[in-house]
């Protein structure tokens, strides 16, 4: 109907993007999908599952349990969002270190192209001949159409699991033992790093987790495997952080102290609404080795522009989530709190790094996209997308800044 009728239309899940990705602008429609929510298979022997795509992320691991697997790639907001709406944004989060990002955990996808004709992607056996049109719609943001269903790669749980808490008094030494157990060769599940700011956020929260408030940084590192191998990595990662300057290395001791752990880190963004009623989310990925001089500069930045701004974040990749917490009610203050996070973004540019790592472009980093790629890379994105949307109806005026493509200009009955 929307493709007879020409009307644009913006594909939404749950809603708990951050990069405004879902937000419908002019006359555009928006296409709700959390209702197709049916986990429609789980194919054990294969570790393969076939869901609609407004199925709540841990929805699919808690029913994959069932069976020992379970859907690896965890967002923070994994008990809100959705699968499709993952991969639109190609989600990951903390065990995506070890694990890899939804793109590697995704077999195929039934798409509806925005002409209405629908089309496989990818399929089941993980052979696909031709073209990887799978991995170019995977990431997408909902430009490229609509994934009526997401056949999943599922993950067989690991035999054991051993979560580790160390607290350091500066963050540049929590930064050095992060590169040193990366440089160690051992491939945490997990490797999450959070600042001052945010323990004392947490810890004044109902989600405390037990994190030592007067620490200027902890680090949560998680091993998982076969348990006659974790020994080795769990005695590893405890010595080199204590070489880097950990006071202490604390180990989980039971399931529930376990999962405390990880409540505190992945709560985190809501323990930050006590703190003030408007809080933006930023994200941005630095090389592990530009961490405290990054760091340093986002504290220079919040001290000068007067603003709090908390960091939690994955470390093992260099994956930044700086919170920008601000009261808009105040004059003026949420005009610095967006320059803060202009100038945030410039540091990370600056480092040699790129302005998103999993929260996507959306419209919030529209205007960052000509400072990392040429004129002539984002010519290359726009006929990507035009071949999969020439009228650029599926979530228009997104993710690429609508200057760059000069062929949509000549586009017969393109908007306007």
């Amino acid at each position: 109907a929307l493709a007879a009728a020409r009307r644009s239309f913006v594909p939404r899940g749950a809603g708990t993007g951050l990069s405004g990705g879902a937000l419908a602008e002019g006359d555009a429609v928006v296409v709700g999908l959390n209702r197709l929510n049916r986990i429609l298979s789980i194919d054990a022997e294969n570790r393969l599952a076939v869901v609609e795509p407004g199925t709540v992320n841990s929805h699919l691991t808690r029913a994959a349990n069932a069976y020992g697997l379970h859907y690896a790639p965890d967002p923070s907001s994994q008990t809100a969002c959705t699968i499709g709406g993952n991969v639109a944004e190609n989600a990951g989060g903390p065990h995506c270190l070890k694990y890899g990002v939804t793109l590697n955990h995704v077999a195929a996808l039934t798409v509806i192209l925005p002409e209405g004709d629908m089309v496989t992607l990818g399929n089941a056996d993980g052979e696909d001949d031709g073209y990887d049109l799978l991995g170019a719609f995977i990431g997408s943001e909902g430009c490229f159409g609509i994934a009526a269903d997401v056949t999943v790669k599922l993950t067989r749980n690991p035999e054991a699991i051993v979560t580790l808490l160390a607290d350091f008094t500066t963050v540049e030494s929590a930064a050095r033992a992060v590169s040193a157990i990366i440089a160690s060769g051992i491939v945490p599940a997990a490797l999450e790093m959070m600042d001052n700011a945010t323990i004392r956020a947490v810890e004044a929260s109902i989600y405390a987790a037990g994190y030592p408030a007067d620490a200027a940084a902890v680090l949560l590192a998680e091993v998982d495997g076969l348990l006659a191998g974790l020994e080795v990595d769990v005695r590893l990662i405890e010595r080199l952080c204590a070489e880097a300057g950990a006071r202490t290395v604390r180990i989980a001791r039971e399931e529930g102290e376990r999962m405390r752990l990880w409540q505190g880190r992945k709560k985190a963004f809501g323990a930050m609404g006590r703190i003030a009623p408007d809080l933006i989310v930023q994200d941005a990925v630095v090389p592990r080795t530009k961490l405290p001089e990054v760091l340093a500069k986002i504290g220079e930045i919040g001290r000068r522009n007067r603003i709090m701004i908390c960091n939690v974040f994955h470390a093992g990749d260099g994956n930044l989530h700086p919170n920008i917490a601000y009261d808009a009610r105040h004059a003026g203050v949420e005009e610095r709190a967006h320059e803060a996070m202009r100038e945030i973004m410039t540091v990370c540019i600056s480092a040699g790094g790129t302005i998103t790592g999993e929260h996507g472009i959306g419209l919030d980093k529209l205007d960052y996209m000509p400072l990392i790629f040429t004129p002539h890379t984002l010519d290359a994105m726009c006929q990507i997308r035009h071949v999969f949307d020439p009228m650029r109806r599926s979530n228009p005026d997104k993710v690429v800044p609508i200057h760059s493509c000069r062929e949509w200009y000549a586009a017969a009955g393109a908007r306007a």
